[in-house]
C-alpha cells in the first residue's frame, strides 16, 4: 500500500505568504501612533460630552436629577463633577499630560456611566474602556507631553 502525498498548490502557499506579509505589515505599525489614536479618540468623546453639558446646562441639571439618578449623590453636585472630570480627563489625554491620570479618571466616568446610567450600552463602554486600559497600561506614548516631560528629568535637569 502506498501513501500519495498532495503537493500543495502554489497559490496556497502564496495566499499564505501574502497573510504572513499583512501580518508583519500591520505588526510594524508603532505603538506610539496606536497610543495617539486612542488618546485622540477617546479624548474628542468626552470633550464633545462635556461640551454639550455646558450648552445647555439647565438641561443637564435636569437629567441628573431625573433620567440618570445616580445614588448617593445630589445631581447639583453629581452633574458639575462629571463635566469636570470629562474636560479635565479629556485635556490631559489630547496633551499627553498626567495621561495615566486623565485615562484612570475618565475610566470612572465610564464605571459609572455602566453601572448606574446606561448598562445596556456595554459595548459603547468597552470600546472606550479598552483604548483608556491601554493608556492606563502603556502611557502616553511619544507623542505627547508626558514623554517630553520624562525625558527632561531623565537628563537630571
Amino acid at each position: 500500500m502506498s501513501v500519495t502525498r498532495e503537493m500543495p498548490s502554489t497559490s496556497g502557499r502564496s495566499l499564505a505568504a501574502a497573510y504572513r506579509r499583512a501580518l508583519n505589515l500591520a505588526g510594524s505599525i508603532p505603538l506610539s501612533l496606536v497610543q495617539l489614536a486612542a488618546r485622540v479618540a477617546v479624548a474628542h468623546v468626552f470633550w464633545q460630552s462635556a461640551q454639550t453639558k455646558l450648552a445647555s446646562w439647565p438641561v443637564t441639571l435636569q437629567l441628573f436629577a431625573f433620567e440618570y439618578n445616580l445614588p448617593l449623590i445630589d445631581p447639583a453636585l453629581a452633574a458639575p463633577l462629571a463635566t469636570a472630570a470629562e474636560i479635565i480627563g479629556a485635556a490631559l489625554l489630547f496633551l499627553g499630560l498626567f495621561s495615566r491620570l486623565g485615562a484612570l479618571m475618565l475610566l470612572g466616568v465610564v464605571a459609572v456611566i455602566q453601572i448606574f446610567v446606561y448598562p445596556g450600552h456595554w459595548g459603547e463602554h468597552l470600546m472606550w474602556s479598552s483604548l483608556l486600559l491601554l493608556i492606563l497600561a502603556r502611557g502616553a506614548g511619544v507623542v505627547s507631553l508626558d514623554y517630553l516631560v520624562d525625558g527632561y528629568f531623565r537628563r537630571g535637569a
